[in-house]
């Protein structure tokens, strides 16, 4: 939580749905995040430019809470980044373009699959929201045409569904060693890297956490963080890169801890990661 506290300045605005208060992030280069809740434990997020009055919304779980925050900001919705098709990421694309007029960007590979969508993009292209330059990272596993949105000038990362806090996205359409490569490519970002995840699914992905990497202290001391901050209703999300390699398992199947657990020493990474899968499809 305090390399998080560095890379961005966060106020809590004492709103709440379902329990869980909204929230402002203002990243060093300026970019601002509106982090709102909304269904049943999405997160949506608007992220503003003000030098060009740039505003995206990263997926779109719900079209009346991205146009209620727009309005409370006085902010335009310029953009849609979407990171992949499931109807919780996609539901408010088309109410959202008829209203604003905004531009659809998303998984080249699922533009069958993205309503509205004006443009497809693929791992390694880039583009701009503002002055702040966006590239794609393919993370399929979840999906097959799974994305993640990296803003390196701002050590930003919206992933979806692909990583979540002390987990990461069940596989619907993908196989573990889909998944386990894309992990592989979020893993190497700067560890300072703050990672926004769609959901607040923390407390129990930390239960199931404990279960393969019991020995871990860090760990421990996270899920009690955790828990503490879901009584006061505060969302356990962003993350940083640093602290899911120090806690999440589903980042650390070469950790002696986590194989020492699964009595799978020797295993390759890939299978054991495979395994943590498997067992929490089943949890």
């Amino acid at each position: 939580m305090l390399l998080l506290a560095r890379m961005l300045a966060t106020a809590v605005l004492g709103l709440s749905s379902g329990h869980t208060k909204r929230v402002r992030h203002t990243s060093a280069a300026g970019l601002v995040i509106e982090q709102f809740p909304c269904r049943a434990d999405n997160y949506g997020y608007l992220v503003h430019d003000a030098a060009s009055g740039t505003t995206a919304a990263v997926d779109t779980p719900d079209a009346a809470a991205v146009m209620s925050v727009c309005g409370e900001n006085n902010w335009k919705l310029t953009h849609i980044l979407n990171t992949h098709h499931h109807n919780d990421h996609v539901g408010g694309n088309s109410e959202l373009k008829s209203h604003y007029g905004c531009a659809i960007i998303g998984p080249a590979a699922d533009k069958h699959r993205i309503p509205g969508m004006d443009r497809g993009v693929s791992e390694g292209e880039t583009f701009s929201l503002g002055a702040h330059p966006v590239h794609v990272i393919d993370v399929k596993g979840h999906t097959t045409g799974h994305i993640a949105f990296h803003l390196p000038k701002d050590s930003l990362v919206f992933v979806g569904d692909s990583l979540f806090v002390l987990g990461c996205g069940r596989l619907f359409e993908g196989t573990p060693a889909m998944a386990w490569e894309s992990l592989q490519k979020l893993a190497k970002l700067p560890r300072e890297t703050v990672v926004f995840c769609a959901h607040e699914y923390s407390q129990a992905n930390a239960r199931f956490s404990l279960t393969v990497d019991p020995e871990n202290e860090a760990l421990r001391a996270r899920a009690a963080q955790i828990d503490a901050r879901r009584k006061e209703g505060l969302p356990t999300v962003p993350t940083t890169i640093g602290e899911e390699l120090e806690t999440n398992p589903f980042l650390r199947p070469a950790a002696d801890t986590v194989r020492a657990a699964l009595a799978m020493a020797g295993k390759a990474d890939a299978d054991v990661f495979a395994e943590i899968r498997a067992r929490k499809d089943r949890f």
